[in-house]
């Protein structure tokens, strides 16, 4: 059924100011099967809990518990520990009627500047069944609160319903009705499943920037002084400690650097610098993770799409080199920190190159302890609902039984590339004993 949610910033903020304690997870007694950070590494029950994991936003959207299952009991076979996936599936109002007749999963209606909640056999109970579908194969789940993209309904649509067209997108992070907002969301679904431990970590956003769809504001890099990222992360990693003492927070983030002297490269004649060091996104790596409430730090890895202008033939721009950099960056900045470091989403497209620049990052983690590694994405064979055929949204779609695939996925059937993974999860097995 739909349920209006009504939030008053003020009270909310008076709640968060109260309660929330800047204590890291692990400081107060855990219930037993959750998972916390100790030093630069995870545990469980006391042991150490090193992962490969997986990266599926589309398992909720299954739906046959069927499919869900037969997900599942692929991961577990390839050794997953992890699964990654949107705690959020939004739709506008005028596409709720259509949302309806094709079967697709959404969670909140967008009419007004108050959304609705779906907890009914479409909405909720879907992302329920597939957190408790997760524990009974053994996997654990990173919940993701909202995205910085417009796909299945991210923070653009707080924008445009709460603060109105010719917003910026950053207008996101500063805009107290919006936070309201997020945070009446994100204490439904951490009330929810607070107690579960089949829940990893909490992800306060997918791939947060100063941009998304939209454009940025002139004031939101930590290079033009507002430093907006950052201090968005503190407050609603604040806000969420208050509700749940227990499970690890994490920020979603790419992992982008803001240092004083950032990488440079040549392109059409200048000397260019590196947005991915020089501040620019929006985030600032280093003090992200050294908020209190942030257990652990994540980043992506997508050179191929952040540098099409290098990666062309003839040059001399080596996608393979540039990840084995940006992999090292992001653990000695762990280290420094004394926090775990998980490769949450990294890819490249084409089989070819999976083959040959895959094991040189996944070695490349390996040897130097992420405590977790994720490739995007899982890809699934055999589903079965709608004849193994059906349009989800967008372009995402089940074709032959296979789960969606944005020239990322990585399928059973592909055993070189997938033979990487398993093996991998392997090599953490045995680090978790």
């Amino acid at each position: 059924m739909l349920v209006w949610f009504l939030f008053t910033y003020s009270t909310l903020l008076a709640v968060s100011l109260l309660r929330v304690a800047a204590t890291p997870v692990g400081e107060s007694a855990l219930p037993t099967g959750f998972v916390t950070a100790k030093g630069t590494q995870f545990e469980l029950d006391g042991k150490p809990f090193a992962f490969v994991g997986a990266n599926s936003y589309w398992l909720p959207l299954l739906t046959t518990q069927a499919d869900v299952e037969n997900t599942f009991q692929s991961m577990q076979a390839a050794g997953v520990k992890v699964l990654r996936t949107w705690g959020f599936n939004a739709v506008n109002g005028s596409e709720l009627a259509a949302a309806k007749q094709s079967g697709l999963t959404y969670y909140q209606v967008w009419n007004s500047s108050q959304w609705t909640l779906n907890e009914g056999s479409q909405g909720l109970q879907r992302l329920d069944n597939v957190i408790e579908t997760a524990g009974k194969y053994g996997i654990k789940v990173i919940l993701a609160f909202t995205n910085n993209w417009v796909g299945y309904g991210g923070m653009e649509l707080y924008i445009n319903w709460i603060a109105g067209a010719g917003n910026t997108h950053d207008v996101f992070y500063t805009d107290e009705r919006i936070i309201a907002s997020y945070q009446s969301y994100v204490r439904t679904i951490v009330e929810r499943y607070k107690s579960s431990p089949n829940i990893f970590a909490w992800e306060l956003m997918n791939e947060a920037r100063c941009s998304g769809d939209l454009p940025s504001g002139s004031f939101c890099t930590p290079a033009s002084g507002a430093e907006s990222l950052l201090k968005w992360y503190r407050s609603q990693s604040d806000f969420v400690r208050s509700l749940d003492p227990h499970h690890m927070i994490t920020t979603g983030g790419e992992g982008h650097f803001f240092w004083t002297n950032p990488p440079t490269y040549w392109f059409d004649g200048q000397l260019v610098s590196d947005y991915n060091w020089n501040g620019q996104a929006g985030e600032d790596f280093d003090r992200n993770l050294g908020l209190p409430n942030i257990d652990f730090a994540t980043y992506h890895l997508y050179p191929q799409t952040w540098y099409p202008e290098l990666d062309t033939p003839g040059s001399n721009f080596s996608v393979g080199a540039w990840g084995l950099e940006w992999i090292n960056d992001h653990i000695n900045a762990g280290k420094k920190a004394n926090k775990p470091i998980v490769l949450e989403e990294f890819g490249v497209t084409g089989l070819q190159n999976k083959s040959e620049i895959y094991p040189q990052w996944v070695n490349r983690a390996l040897d130097t302890r992420h405590a977790g590694i994720m490739p995007w994405q899982f890809g699934a064979l055999h589903l079965t609902e709608s004849g193994g055929d059906r349009v989800i949204k967008y372009a995402d779609a089940l074709i032959d039984g296979a789960s969606p695939n944005d020239g990322f996925a990585i399928y059973p059937n592909q055993t070189v590339v997938w033979d990487i993974f398993t093996q991998a999860a392997k090599v953490q097995a045995l680090r978790s004993l």
